[in-house]
């Protein structure tokens, strides 16, 4: 015996998408907070086998999400302390930039990647996540990349792109109309190597001058339930060493928000810390033993190598918190489910009995 389809007796334009969410509502008179909806639904009718077996299913699938929140929870933990580890050195990079960029203020140096020519052709480094379950982390940002080559169409420049993940690569595959150089595909943990491998092809694609201007689109990390898809100027870079948006803003922040996840009373919480990265300030009359130009053009890659990598490692940071902000949803969503069914479910069983009980009075009476 299987359940009857839902029968509703208003106008089907104004179905709400929840009632197709959640066929098992209790009739509408149940919820009076609503008075402006007063359209009546009858309940689907459904044995108390069916009943049980989906009341067991959606208590598995909560036991389903309610781990995947507790692993995602866990490899958020890591990734923001990759991120943290990481931030030294680079802070480090920039401080050696600066000086070394002090020292250069009135000679002129000829260094690939920081050579500003017009812009002609623009490269588009895309980073999206390997798997789904997540919300609408990968979404936002490939909106954010269509919303960028649409920009860039209208202005009149030639583009072409750098796929980073699996579903950025399955998203570029379906549509051959959207020029793509590359397709890469990140790891479990993002690691120097594979920044190597992204800084070298848009390193060449630079230098060779196929393109002019490099750009990274990818999902900035700012807390665990907000994530925000940004768009950084990779190439040309500064002298100083920063890492600028499109409109010229420095974005290369020396404060890191670092949240930790404990306990409180049973239940998961977040504490937040700001955790300020402290390098050595360097010496004004601080002398280079090679050419200061020699140092800068070694130094350049090496930091759009740690960029490149961060970038990577922020957006893994995002997607699990976005992954572990959506399994939280759909447990909650599990046990509200669960909650209608077993009214359903009682509601029908305690009308079994009634009517039971009805049948042996009536059958006793009758004998009398």
């Amino acid at each position: 015996m299987s359940c009857s389809n839902l029968t509703v007796c208003r106008d089907t334009s104004s179905l709400s998408f929840g009632s197709f969410l959640n066929p098992f509502r209790p009739p509408h008179n149940a919820t009076p907070n609503n008075p402006s909806r007063s359209s009546s639904v009858t309940p689907i009718h459904c044995g108390l086998r069916e009943l049980r077996e989906r009341i067991d299913s959606v208590k598995n699938t909560q036991k389903i999400t309610e781990a995947m929140k507790l692993v995602a929870a866990a490899k958020v933990r890591r990734a923001q302390e990759a991120v943290v580890n990481g931030r030294p050195f680079s802070e480090t990079l920039v401080e050696v930039l600066y000086n070394i960029n002090e020292q250069l203020q009135n000679e002129d140096i000829d260094v690939p990647l920081i050579k500003v020519r017009p812009v002609k052709k623009v490269a588009l480094v895309v980073v999206t996540g390997d798997r789904g379950l997540c919300g609408g982390f990968n979404n936002n940002i490939i909106k954010k990349a269509e919303a960028r080559i649409a920009e860039l169409k209208t202005l009149g420049l030639d583009y072409t792109i750098i796929s980073v993940g699996k579903k950025g690569n399955s998203y570029f595959l379906r549509r051959p109309y959207i020029p793509v150089d590359r397709f890469l595909e990140g790891g479990s943990l993002p690691t120097a190597k594979e920044a190597q491998t992204i800084a070298d092809d848009v390193f060449s694609l630079f230098v060779s001058e196929e393109v002019d201007k490099v750009e990274l689109l990818y999902t900035k990390f700012v807390s665990l339930v907000k994530s925000d898809p940004v768009i950084h100027t990779l190439l040309p870079l500064s002298p100083r060493g920063e890492i600028c948006d499109v409109n010229g803003v420095c974005v290369d922040a020396a404060e890191d928000e670092f949240f930790r996840l404990t306990t409180k009373e049973g239940k998961l919480t977040v504490e937040r810390d700001v955790v300020r990265t402290e390098t050595a300030s360097f010496s004004p009359i601080l002398q280079f033993e090679q050419d200061p130009v020699q140092i800068l053009d070694a130094l350049l890659p090496l930091y759009l190598n740690s960029q490149i990598l961060r970038a990577l490692q922020e957006s893994l940071a995002s997607e699990l918190a976005s992954r572990m902000s959506a399994m939280s949803n759909a447990t909650d969503n599990a046990i509200e489910l669960k909650k209608n069914l077993s009214i359903v479910y009682n509601r029908q069983r305690q009308a079994k009995i009634t009517g039971e009980i009805l049948e042996i009075v009536a059958g006793a009476d009758a004998l009398v």
